[in-house]
């Protein structure tokens, strides 16, 4: 019999892949959503199986009032809105839900003892000096900017994990995302990969910000979410933190490239000024989840893109 397993931010792009794979494995889900961001589409297909379940409700309220069963062994907090456009729209609130929706999250995982994963994000890097970025570095981050809401949110979250760890014995383990597409991306989030896609599909401009020279290394969302669920299950008494993503390393320019061909469209490339603190390289050293997870990326950019793509045809 399976796990009984919580899962917050369940609706979203990459928290229903995981809803899909926990259902996949036996376990009994509950996915906790406020619907901000995630979307009932994502989790329709799933209404009608007995171990699914869907409760409506904001992370950074109290967990005592949250109608969640009394019997959680494992929880996956993914709650949180992960792309500018939606975390800068309501900084304070996703300043509340990094942290309070941790401090809920790991309450309850005291309560029930509860293993608990928290999803957190290369963005800890913030612009990051090193690169490959390695889990011992302790990033570049402005604490004023505007992406410092998502960013100091992420980093206060992981402190409040390691501390709970060290001061109760809570089971944790911290994950650092790197950037992640794939089926089920909001089309409107303003991420690169969904940036490109639609303005390709629609034919306009192919918006680039900077030179398009900054990097960025995209992981597919089945090999991301195959590691959360083996980190979840890694051996007692590894936290993390654990990059995961996909060290393969791309411009700007080049990803643009690649759209425009997979696409077939004949959109132009338009260049804007690079918003305020916005990295300029990104790239996972990914030793450790090698080493402790023998995991590794296997799907290749191209391949990704065209099932990637091919999903937003559709819903155009």
């Amino acid at each position: 019999m399976g796990a009984n397993v919580l899962v917050t931010g369940g609706a979203g792009f990459l928290g229903s892949h995981l809803c899909d794979h926990l259902l996949k494995e036996g376990a009994s889900v509950v996915c906790l959503d406020n619907f901000m961001t995630g979307q009932e589409a994502n989790i329709a297909h799933m209404q009608n199986n007995p171990a699914f379940s869907v409760v409506q409700r904001d992370v950074a309220d109290s967990v005592d009032q949250s109608p969640i069963p009394s019997i959680i062994e494992e929880i996956y907090n993914l709650a949180c809105p992960a792309s500018p456009v939606h975390y800068q729209e309501n900084p304070v609130h996703t300043l509340q839900t990094s942290v309070w929706g941790a401090f809920n999250m790991l309450e309850l995982a005291r309560r029930t003892d509860a293993k608990i994963l928290q999803a957190s994000t290369s963005e800890v890097y913030g612009d990051a000096l090193l690169s490959p970025q390695t889990e011992s570095y302790h990033g570049n981050v402005n604490p004023i900017g505007i992406r410092a809401c998502y960013d100091e949110g992420k980093r206060a979250a992981e402190t409040l994990f390691f501390d709970y760890h060290r001061l109760y014995e809570t089971r944790i383990k911290v994950v650092r995302i790197f950037n992640t597409y794939g089926p089920r991306m909001h089309p409107a989030d303003g991420r690169v990969v969904s940036n490109f896609i639609m303005q390709a599909l629609r034919g306009e401009d192919i918006t680039i910000y900077g030179d398009g020279r900054q990097t960025r290394s995209f992981c597919y969302v089945d090999d991301l979410i195959e590691v959360i669920y083996r980190m979840m299950h890694s051996r007692e008494g590894f936290t993390g933190p654990v990059n995961i993503g996909n060290p393969g390393e791309f411009t700007m320019l080049e990803l643009a490239e690649r759209v425009l061909s997979l696409t077939g469209s004949r959109s132009k490339l338009v260049f804007k000024p690079l918003p305020q603190d916005d990295p300029k390289q990104r790239k996972p050293d990914i030793g450790r989840a090698k080493t402790e997870l023998g995991w590794e990326p296997k799907v290749p950019l191209d391949e990704g893109l065209t099932m990637t793509i091919d999903w937003f045809k559709r819903g155009l």
